[in-house]
């Protein structure tokens, strides 16, 4: 919360480049939204991450300053070592309709999208999932 008031004050006071200030995306999970007792201050944190991410899209829009959030669930990275056996099962278990773990590089797409100078430019507090489908509410 601090980092994002820091860098707002900075882009408040820069000069618009094309159509905006500038663009803060918040990296947080899919965590946020789903819950998992064994890590509940970990959903409780990223849960956070998402109303913040609200309340700076809705104070800073006026300023001409973009605040989105991408998701991510599943990505193959070293923190998700811990869970992977587990993680594995899931998508075994066809959780995931994309049925493969998904890469760091899927994750930074995403930022780079929202961060564009040409997409996006009419989206402010807004989401992406980054997660295989996985939020998708389907009936077997």
């Amino acid at each position: 919360m601090l980092f994002t008031q820091n860098v707002a004050k900075q882009m408040i006071k820069q000069p618009y480049e094309g159509k905006k200030k500038g663009t803060i995306v918040n990296v947080s999970s899919g965590s946020g939204w789903v819950s998992t007792p064994d890590i509940g201050v970990y959903c409780v944190s990223k849960a956070g991450v998402s109303m913040l991410t609200t309340l700076f899209a809705d104070r800073l829009a006026g300023e001409g300053i973009l605040v989105n959030e991408v998701r991510p669930i599943l990505i193959a990275t070293a923190m998700a070592l811990d869970c992977y056996d587990e993680m594995n099962q899931m998508v075994e278990d066809g959780l995931f309709p994309i049925a493969r773990w998904g890469q760091p590089e899927d994750v930074a797409l995403a930022v780079s999208a929202f961060c564009s100078d040409d997409k996006f430019l009419y989206s402010t507090g807004n989401f992406i999932n980054i997660d295989g489908g996985y939020q998708i509410v389907r009936m077997k």
